[in-house]
């Protein structure tokens, strides 16, 4: 049995280039068949004359899409040169081992897994919602895999995949959905903030902290997740803003899905979100959300400059909402069949089997290995979801202020006899 990704924080050194994910068992033997399952410091504030450029060429031939590509959807390592326009971002990923990459598929996979059982759980009624990341693998777990432990992130309520880069234990993910915690986890325990829902606002948050971050001096970075949806919040813009203004050393990044629940791109903005970041005076990337690789490589490229002082980058990763917003939502009232159908072939997790099979980095064996690993990961988070005790209902009232609140003691005393009303009802 592999070692459990989820089961430790990943470590990795400030010059290193790695994607950190060692702990899958290598498949050194070839012999291949397709499964379907499954550095310097930030802190001086100032700004540097450094530039970089925020357009890229896209890595297919013939394409009018300025998006960054290292694995087409075919399976196949797109060729740099060494003059190209995306050389810099290749080169972050120019060493990367197939135990590595075995590691970001089988990342990719397990996440999935996860993420349909909990999709199962919450149609069961065990979940009150839920919100999947299915077709947003390979974004998450590359830019997930391009932090450093001692980085900080800043998600929103659909990033899975990067908690389980970040070390948190999947099934700690559930409490809050299912109504027994307002977040199972320490958010200082693995530099991963609690999910937040009110959309945008962690970009403010992330924003704050990355100016914390290089008024201490230190060489960390700052990663803000937020959808295309998101995008529109003023939170979001006010956070663009300030942190140009210093400087901050955050990456901002954009999963877009195409999708803002029910609303279309078109409906939210004229320009490629990536664009957004020139009016702010700071780099803008697309890069091919369904492109583990190309997510790793560009994120690499973005918390090192932000680590070297450079300020802030946002990156738009291209890619598709496979299933619903939430569980509460109903695709099917506005997108097509045909349009899902076309993403479907972009598959984030396919595409990276294609290549692991054509390079002989992974033979039937790590594939079947891989399968159990994953059922068994499937009947932890069942187990483990029935297993949680129901919540203290009067913890609610609990530190809301410091030092009391006649108000709230009211209201308590008004939500215990409406408690004890069901109980003389059972008593009569």
């Amino acid at each position: 049995m592999t070692e459990s990704t989820a089961a430790r924080k990943p470590r990795r050194s400030a010059g290193s280039k790695a994607a950190g994910t060692t702990g899958t068992k290598a498949a050194g033997t070839t012999g291949t068949k397709a499964a379907g399952t499954t550095g310097t410091k930030a802190g001086t504030g100032k700004r540097t004359t450094r530039t970089t450029s925020t357009t890229r060429t896209a890595a297919t031939k013939g394409s009018e899409t300025e998006l960054v590509q290292l694995l087409t959807p075919e399976g196949e390592r797109v060729e740099t040169a060494k003059d190209s326009a995306y050389a810099e971002y290749a080169s972050y990923v120019a060493d990367i081992t197939p135990d590595e990459l075995r590691g970001l598929y089988r990342d990719m996979v397990l996440t999935r897994r996860f993420d349909a059982e909990a999709t199962a759980l919450q149609r069961q009624g065990e979940l009150g919602l839920w919100a999947s990341l299915l077709g947003q693998e390979a974004a998450q777990i590359g830019s997930g895999r391009a932090t450093r432990e001692d980085d900080y992130v800043f998600p929103t309520y659909r990033e899975h995949g990067v908690a389980w880069c970040r070390g948190v234990d999947p099934t700690n993910l559930l409490g809050m959905f299912r109504g027994v915690n307002n977040g199972g986890w320490d958010p200082n325990s693995n530099n991963f903030h609690l999910y937040t829902i009110v959309i945008g606002s962690q970009a403010l948050h992330a924003t704050g902290y990355a100016m914390g971050v290089a008024k201490d001096g230190a060489d960390s970075g700052v990663i803000a997740y937020f959808g295309d949806g998101a995008s529109s919040q003023g939170d979001v813009s006010e956070a663009f803003n300030f942190a140009a203004v210093y400087n901050a050393p955050v990456v901002f990044f954009c999963q877009n899905n195409q999708w803002a629940i029910s609303e279309s791109n078109e409906k939210q903005t004229r320009v490629p979100l990536y664009q957004r970041a020139q009016g702010f005076g700071f780099p803008g990337v697309r890069v091919d959300g369904n492109d583990v690789l190309a997510s790793l490589a560009v994120t690499r490229w973005a918390l090192d400059r932000a680590r070297r002082g450079e300020g802030p980058a946002l990156i738009e990763a291209y890619t598709y909402r496979m299933g619903a917003h939430t569980t509460s939502d109903d695709p099917t009232r506005y997108r097509h069949d045909d349009e899902r159908a076309a993403w479907e072939a972009k598959d984030p997790i396919l595409r990276l089997r294609r290549f692991l099979e054509s390079a002989n980095h992974a033979d039937e064996g790590f594939f079947a290995e891989l399968e159990a690993e994953s059922e068994t990961l499937g009947k932890r988070v069942r187990e483990v979801v029935r297993a949680m005790p129901d919540p203290d209902r009067f913890a609610i009232f609990e530190n809301v202020y410091a030092d009391g609140h006649a108000l709230v003691d009211e209201e308590r005393a008004q939500f215990a006899a409406y408690q004890a009303s069901f109980a003389d009802a059972e008593g009569v």
